[in-house]
């Protein structure tokens, strides 16, 4: 069974009594249980959550310690029937001293405990008086439950899926946690066993630790904390479990809730590996810390579900367009910002005053054209300096055309109209081609007149080509060599056509007049295309770009995925069945995603001399920098794997 990387993990809160073992491990082994049903693969529980984290100076109480021990005897049995790894908490007697620790088991055997470095000495939260710190053991190894096991914080633990390692409750608090030293040998997710209770703001800092803690150390971060049963004599703790992944918390548990809470997530190993692979700062990190302490590694023997994988997590159909309003103000407005800042520098350096510009009433045009003007009011140069030239030929329509007078008259720039009919025309006389063959030869002659009147106008008002093509379009090489291929400065190359949407609709929402915003809405509305071939008899759009390459939000989707996380043709495809369930058929997602790798390898070569142009999120294509590739590779591998899917 392929799992495509994902492994699925669980922080489990059970509802406890203090000091009352025998309850509290008839709720873990019913959590273990509801866990395998599942299909999970590990799952943590609390800090010493079979004794219950308050007992105070009931620790010290030889018959608490017994009966914990009796405890997890009855949850490894358990374990001989389930799939999940156990990592579960409990106080532990080693040469008579009490640790507070974790221990690791699966399939009827204990694998390793891991004892609490860090102990709090608070009013609320007095460990030293009970517990010693794992500074303080002597041991490699202890018996436990008539087994000897090995014992220590340097313990990373080994499936056939991922590598894991622990942290509990105050490690992560400290400036450099355990899981920092553990995650640069190998330790891919972070188990934390936690008793961390609320007070007012705690819980969103406690949630920023768990997300910049996997950020730091590119792993997936499983925190459970203790919840309802605890004491609450003077703190009340609220159960608060996260789930998080390289910066982004995937699932947040309930809080405060008077039952067991399971908080289940599916995290990416294979992602996590591939941003290791590329992150140089995380290898660098790596030679020096391995030089400073030596793990102990230890296998997990673990029994594997043989159900078909169904993926417990949500993948967003739009990658690059953030689903959460606030989030979605401030990257829209982050990257405006940095295409304005890009161009301005680019100006200032030049020393050039004016700029020209190809409108057409299309999406990559308007929203380059808005970059133009607000890059021309933040350096203090009139907006009659901007030369907005519409080309109308054989395929413009009345619509397009409409919006492009229309927007450049609101934005106050200068006009200028250029019909390339006769020119092309002329052209196609003088290379003998029909006008009335509407092939290649007839699309890119009209696209290279255009990029012509450009460049020449340029010259001929000292100014600087402005190019509006887009990521997305650069991938699929849907654009015309040295046509609008070419430019002086191109503000659009890091944005996928998705993103360019989204901004335009932002812009018009945030930063136009009322007048203005119906223009940029019908833009928005528009379909995309070239319109390089006549328009139908009604005099609509005849060329729609998705339908000859496919939609943009599928291949938006596909090159995030590639260029990002490098992931395989399968894994793509399986991911995009998940996102796109209720919008395409597998079949439409494959025949498309063939269309992509197809054209991805063969046009690299318009890529490979790409214009300048700014970067504005994780995913670009320039040749300078992000993508290296060169332009006779070999597509042969990803469309043999692609071909295997159907």
């Amino acid at each position: 069974m392929d799992n495509f990387g994902f492994v699925r993990v669980a922080a489990a809160t059970p509802a406890l009594k203090v000091a009352d073992c025998e309850y509290n491990t008839e709720k873990i082994i019913q959590m273990i249980n509801d866990a395998e049903q599942k299909g999970v693969s590990a799952i943590v529980f609390p800090e010493l959550c079979i004794t219950a984290y308050s007992c105070g100076d009931l620790f010290l109480q030889r018959l608490l310690l017994q009966q914990a021990e009796r405890s997890l005897l009855q949850i490894l049995d358990a374990s001989k029937e389930v799939h999940p790894v156990i990592i579960t908490g409990m106080p532990l007697e080693v040469s008579n001293r009490l640790y507070n620790v974790a221990v690791v088991l699966s399939a009827g055997k204990i694998l390793g405990v891991v004892p609490k470095t860090y102990l709090p000495n608070y009013s609320e939260f007095y460990e030293m008086r009970w517990f010693s710190s794992s500074r303080e053991l002597k041991e490699d190894t202890v018996c436990l439950c008539d087994s000897c096991v090995p014992i220590g914080t340097d313990l990373i633990f080994e499936t056939e899926q991922f590598r894991f390692a622990i942290d509990i409750c105050e490690d992560l608090w400290t400036p450099v946690p355990p899981s920092s030293i553990s995650s640069l040998h190998g330790a891919e997710i972070i188990f934390n066993l936690s008793a961390s209770n609320e007070t007012t703001g705690k819980h969103s800092y406690r949630k920023a630790l768990v997300s910049q803690q996997s950020a730091r150390c590119i792993v997936g971060y499983v925190y459970a904390a203790a919840g309802n049963g605890e004491s609450t004599t003077d703190i009340v703790f609220a159960g608060s479990s996260l789930i998080a992944e390289n910066g982004a918390i995937l699932v947040e548990g309930e809080r405060f809730s008077f039952d067991s809470k399971l908080t289940v997530a599916d995290i990416d190993v294979e992602r996590l590996r591939n941003d290791r692979l590329k992150n140089k700062s995380f290898s660098s990190s790596e030679c020096k810390i391995l030089s400073l302490a030596q793990y102990r590694n230890v296998f997990v023997e673990q029994k594997t579900h043989v159900s078909d994988f169904s993926l417990s997590r949500y993948i967003s159909s739009s990658p690059f367009v953030p689903v959460n309003d606030d989030t979605l103000n401030e990257r829209c407005e982050e990257i405006f910002s940095i295409q304005i800042g890009g161009l301005a520098k680019r100006m200032l350096h030049t020393n050039i005053k004016t700029a020209v510009i190809g409108v057409s009433g299309g999406l990559d045009s308007t929203l380059a054209l808005l970059v133009l003007a607000k890059t021309f009011d933040k350096i203090g140069l009139s907006r009659q300096n901007i030369y907005g030239i519409t080309m109308p030929g054989f395929g413009t329509t009345d619509r397009t055309y409409s919006n492009a007078i229309k927007l450049m008259e609101a934005l106050g720039v200068t006009i200028k109209e250029i019909s390339i009919k006769d020119a092309v025309i002329q052209h196609f006389k003088d290379i003998e081609h029909s006008e009335d063959v509407h092939d290649i030869t007839y699309e890119n002659s009209q696209a290279r007149e255009r990029t012509q009147i450009l460049m020449d106008y340029a010259n001929k008002v000292n100014g600087l080509v402005i190019g509006t093509g887009d990521l997305s379009e650069l991938a699929l090489g849907w654009c015309t060599y040295n046509g609008d291929h070419m430019s002086m400065y191109a503000v659009n190359t890091g944005v996928p056509k998705t993103l360019v949407r989204t901004l335009v609709s932002w812009i018009a929402d945030t930063r136009m007049d009322a007048a203005s915003r119906l223009i940029l809405d019908d833009v928005v509305e528009t379909p995309v295309s070239p319109e390089l071939l006549p328009a139908d008899k009604d005099g609509n759009i005849a060329q729609k770009t998705e339908d000859v390459v496919g939609p943009y939000i599928l291949h938006d989707f596909f090159l995030y995925y590639v260029l990002r996380f490098g992931f395989s043709p399968s894994k793509i495809y399986f991911l995009a069945r998940n996102a796109f369930v209720e919008q395409y058929a597998d079949g439409e997602i494959l025949k498309w995603l063939k269309v992509f790798f197809r054209r991805f390898f063969t046009q690299q070569f318009k890529r490979s001399c790409l214009p300048d142009g700014p970067k504005v999120g994780s995913v670009n294509l320039s040749p300078r920098g992000d993508w290296r590739m060169p332009s006779d590779a070999s597509m042969a591998l990803w469309m043999k794997e692609v071909d295997s899917l159907g």
